[in-house]
């Protein structure tokens, strides 16, 4: 492992009244990074790449009405789920929350089949039913998109003690938000998860804000990798902004977990430049400190500096891969928008009566 310079102490403000003008405070994340090679690198750029992409033409979809419902866009945690992807092997699975379509990429899933469910279409992951929080992936292992707050926590721990009892050798990714943090089955899920020594990976993407409230304001334990303290877990506190990081990380977790010895947290240090959702105007903050986060920390334009200062590709080479991702978003609209509204009969399967 390389190691990166450790960053200071350095509060966020929260914009607002008095009330809300307690600092967030960002404490020192771990320093590991890992040495990416220039395939693994270029790879992660192009992931990041098409997830901030596919994110950005699905808000337009939803402003142009063809995307109906909640949607939570991914925008600026890239990172963390490329990062952790890169960490982990065949046979592992994934759950996550509502902010998932980002994840849903990251496993390799047909931004086809994520964009047209996103719209209502037959030839989406649920058959038009499900939307943006509800689809999954057998094939790819991804077990979902869950829509009620911290609903998937218990549910990643129960894959976990399947592998377990199967003795699979195979580890659980199990996301939830800052928010979902201080829900009680998120506590219930640790106790049996250490008591039973399951290989579940607890990733908590601490976006700072959960739907619109600052941590410093809502969580009397602000460092969430010390949530598991009192169950014996350890947990590590990670550069979300920085993939190289995420990967270090997320290997010491994997290990931990296949080695048999239990869970493991990572709270990933990560900022979502959009509202929690479509609706949110996201005033909680300013314009200046989300520019700020942009300028200095954007995953994306961190690994293009890498390659071009590093001289892994040219930068005509660079413009060739973003002209590559964007045919992809621009065929997966084409074909959520051209692929045909489910049958009123779909209406009766799948649902348990």
């Amino acid at each position: 492992m390389a190691k990166a310079a450790r960053k200071a102490d350095n509060p966020v403000p929260v914009s607002g009244s008095a009330e809300r003008s307690r600092p967030i405070a960002v404490p020192d994340p771990s320093s590991d990074i890992a040495d990416l090679d220039k395939e693994q690198e270029l790879s992660a750029f192009r992931d990041m790449l098409t997830i901030r992409r596919f994110e950005e033409r699905a808000g337009q979809m939803y402003g142009m009405g063809l995307i109906g419902g909640f949607c939570h866009l991914y925008i600026g945690q890239e990172a963390v789920v490329v990062g952790m992807q890169m960490a982990i092997g065949d046979g592992d699975q994934v759950i996550t929350g509502y902010r998932d379509h980002g994840h849903m990429l990251a496993c390799g899933m047909d931004p086809k089949g994520v964009m047209a469910e996103l719209t209502g279409r037959r030839d989406g992951y649920s058959r038009g039913k499900g939307g943006s929080m509800h689809m999954f992936s057998r094939e790819k292992n991804f077990f979902g998109g869950h829509g009620i707050v911290a609903a998937q926590v218990p549910l990643g721990t129960g894959i976990a003690f399947a592998n377990h009892y199967r003795d699979n050798g195979s580890v659980c990714l199990t996301y939830f938000g800052d928010g979902a943090a201080n829900q009680g089955q998120v506590y219930e899920s640790f106790n049996m998860a250490e008591l039973w020594k399951l290989p579940v990976i607890y990733i908590i993407e601490n976006n700072r804000y959960a739907m619109g409230t600052s941590v410093a304001r809502s969580s009397a334990q602000t460092d969430f990798s010390k949530r598991g303290a009192s169950f014996n877990i350890p947990g590590d506190q990670v550069d979300g902004m920085d993939v190289r990081a995420v990967k270090a990380a997320g290997d010491r977790a994997v290990a931990w977990c296949r080695e048999g010895k239990g869970p493991y947290i990572l709270e990933m240090l990560t900022y979502r430049y959009r509202g929690h959702s479509m609706s949110d105007p996201a005033k909680y903050r300013t314009r200046e400190e989300v520019n700020k986060v942009r300028d200095e920390s954007d995953p994306i334009e961190m690994s293009r500096k890498r390659i071009l200062d590093n001289g892994l590709i040219s930068e005509d080479d660079l413009k060739q891969i973003e002209k590559d991702v964007r045919a992809i978003v621009v065929e997966a609209a084409e074909f959520a928008q051209s692929s045909a509204e489910p049958d009123p009969s779909e209406l009766w399967t799948d649902v348990y009566r």
